[in-house]
């Protein structure tokens, strides 16, 4: 049930950010006198910065990485491996962003893929699905993330998906300003909330935290935290910002 699952709410720096600027955020991380209680809270720097933000924020909160590999090792100039962040104690990943989806060509595969490399590894797995403003118009929605998530359900064993947490974030809504309407979000959190149930277990489709991404500020995320199958959100530019803290101060009614 949703008051079983905690509230998640994930900061995605993307490819912003300083020693400087980078340093100053964390500073009012730090000074966000979160508990824990609230919300697993996760931020997720540029790999330049994520040993430095490890090892300066302060617990609750947790370090990301944007992306990693399929392998642990080998020649993959330019790649992170997934026991390298275990070994550097990154706990969690960022995968199948719709920027490295449309960008950088990571296909279902490629995403369910490094999906599995990350579990096996160790690392929890922020999984991120959505479809585009032509999908949505075409209202094939659920098709599009239904698809990609059974890529990811093809790759895992069942018991892996407790390392998941499922990001919706429809693409035409990333950076650009437009926002899905509360019942839009929940709709489509609801649909996979119904295919987890059917292709999982009912008791994934009640313990697995399914959250909103695109384009989320402190003006929206109280409205949008109170739909019943939105349990937080990956957060994009605003996490650069000081109201990033209040998003991660939203509790539900």
């Amino acid at each position: 049930m949703a008051g079983q699952r905690k509230f998640f709410v994930g900061g995605n720096f993307k490819m912003n950010g300083s020693v400087k600027m980078i340093k100053s955020i964390v500073d009012e991380l730090n000074k966000g006198a979160f508990d824990g209680s609230n919300a697993d809270i996760v931020v997720a720097p540029p790999a330049i910065y994520l040993l430095g933000v490890k090892d300066s924020l302060k617990q609750p909160v947790e370090v990301a990485a944007q992306n990693c590999f399929t392998e642990s090792s080998g020649a993959f100039t330019g790649e992170i491996s997934p026991n390298q962040l275990k070994d550097a104690d990154i706990h969690w990943v960022i995968l199948g962003h719709s920027e490295r989806r449309s960008l950088f060509g990571d296909t279902d595969k490629l995403v369910a893929d490094k999906t599995k490399a990350a579990i096996a590894a160790g690392l929890s797995v922020i999984a991120c699905i959505g479809e585009s403003l032509e999908e949505r118009e075409k209202g094939v929605t659920n098709q599009v993330v239904e698809r990609q998530l059974e890529a990811i359900a093809a790759a895992i064993q069942p018991d892996d998906w407790k390392k998941i947490v499922i990001a919706y974030e429809p693409v035409w809504a990333i950076g650009t300003g437009k926002v899905a309407t509360v019942q839009q979000a929940q709709d489509t959190h609801a649909d996979i909330r119904k295919w987890l149930a059917k292709r999982i277990s009912p008791e994934a489709a009640d313990s697995i935290r399914i959250i909103y991404g695109g384009s989320v500020n402190g003006k929206n995320s109280s409205e949008l935290a109170q739909a019943a199958d939105i349990d937080g959100f990956l957060v994009g530019g605003a996490s650069l910002k000081p109201e990033f803290i209040d998003i991660c101060k939203v509790k539900k009614a």
